[in-house]
């Protein structure tokens, strides 16, 4: 299911990734695709992203997967991810317009669809994501340990 308006209405007014330029273009079936054009308050001393600013977009690409994988937006209604553990590599400058992209695993399914649906309240997981320039050289790849939650209504 085509879940890209809620994402772009969950991600692009957060206060970190309104600043590294977040651009949520897809989010469907489990996958999402977010684009950032390098804005040069993020930039380090060899006019690359920075790190944090490559952070942000694996963080984005993987809340936009988790998103992603519901069937209705109601499905994601009281769910709280917050990210547990992360970890980089750092491949090339990152310049220009970036693209990162994250696919959900099947593993990463298994623990999240019961949580969507309703039939569990928690789940714990991890996401993988690749950030690529214009030409299409892999700048950064990364992993998320995420804890996700279904606050309690009431």
């Amino acid at each position: 299911m085509d879940m890209t308006a809620l994402a772009r209405t969950l991600l692009e007014p957060v206060p970190a990734h309104r600043t590294a330029g977040v651009e949520v273009l897809r989010a469907a079936d489990g996958e999402a695709e977010i684009a950032s054009e390098v804005p040069p308050e993020l930039t380090n001393v060899i006019g690359s992203l920075h790190s944090s600013g490559l952070i942000a977009l694996l963080d984005a690409a993987g809340l936009g997967a988790i998103i992603a994988a519901s069937r209705d937006p109601g499905d994601f209604d009281g769910v709280v991810p917050l990210g547990a553990a992360a970890s980089l590599e750092f491949l090339a400058p990152a310049r220009g317009r970036l693209l990162t992209v994250c696919r959900l695993d099947d593993e990463a399914r298994a623990a999240l669809l019961p949580l969507l649906s309703g039939e569990s309240d928690r789940a714990r997981f991890s996401t993988w994501a690749e950030i690529t320039d214009a030409t299409g050289t892999t700048v950064c790849r990364g992993s998320f340990d995420w804890s996700v939650r279904r606050r309690r209504s009431g």
